[in-house]
């Protein structure tokens, strides 16, 4: 009894599924229509080929793709508006999030269809390399990459706070998060609190933070100070 024959969008699917990168390429050299392959099963999400390899962490897979053109002229979007960087940063994939940040930075601050962006994802998760990874490399710089909200008005910071990420919290402060911005319904992100501990926590790198910024800005003002006075006293002095 012969055994029935696979199509190749599955055995596209399935090579993605096992990693196996060089197959990946020569079943799209052979099927070049089927760069993107999305998922239309019923939890699929329109996920296509890279989306997938970068859920899994697949590196190879994903570099395979995107020298494919995969992500060209615009980063694949599933049905909820997601990029394959989004899903990576979800689920803590370092080495692929590095890939895919280095190869387009401005995907980074791409938003899904709930205002979320893989800077958001990543404090979700908890994924704390993935995020410092992502503050490197986004457009823009850090600062004004945390400060982004999503539909609701939730930043990062509320996000990394509700989920009890200490580790997230301290590089999104570092980098000039907003401990007082609120959401929709006017709570910062200290109110989400996941325990007691962490909102003791919290508040105290809060204080951390500002004093580190209030002895810097006084550092600075310092020296502006110097550079006047010796001014004067060489004007002094030629007088």
């Amino acid at each position: 009894m012969r055994s029935a024959r696979i199509e190749p969008p599955q055995r596209l699917r399935r090579a993605v599924h096992s990693n196996d990168a060089s197959l990946v390429k020569r079943i799209i050299g052979s099927h070049p229509g089927l760069i993107h392959n999305p998922d239309h099963s019923a939890d699929g999400l329109s996920n296509s080929n890279l989306h997938l390899a970068a859920s899994l962490g697949h590196l190879q897979v994903c570099k395979i793709l995107v020298a494919l053109d995969h992500e060209k002229p615009t980063p694949a979007l599933n049905d909820n508006h997601q990029t394959a960087l989004m899903l990576a940063a979800s689920a803590g994939h370092t080495e692929v999030v590095h890939f895919l940040a280095e190869n387009d930075p401005a995907t980074i601050l791409r938003r899904d269809i709930r205002g979320k962006d893989a800077i958001m994802e990543a404090s979700i998760g908890g994924h704390d390399t993935v995020l410092q990874i992502l503050l490197t490399y986004v457009p823009g710089g850090a600062e004004a990459a945390v400060k982004n909200a999503d539909i609701d008005g939730n930043t990062a910071l509320h996000f990394a706070s509700s989920n009890g990420h200490l580790l997230v919290l301290r590089t999104l402060l570092a980098a000039g998060a907003d401990a007082d911005k609120k959401n929709v319904w006017s709570w910062s992100a200290v109110a989400y609190s996941a325990t007691v501990q962490a909102e003791v926590y919290f508040k105290n790198l809060v204080a951390e933070v500002e004093k580190r910024r209030r002895a810097k800005y006084e550092a600075e003002e310092g020296r502006k100070g110097g550079a006047v006075r010796i001014v004067d006293q060489e004007t002094s002095s030629a007088g």
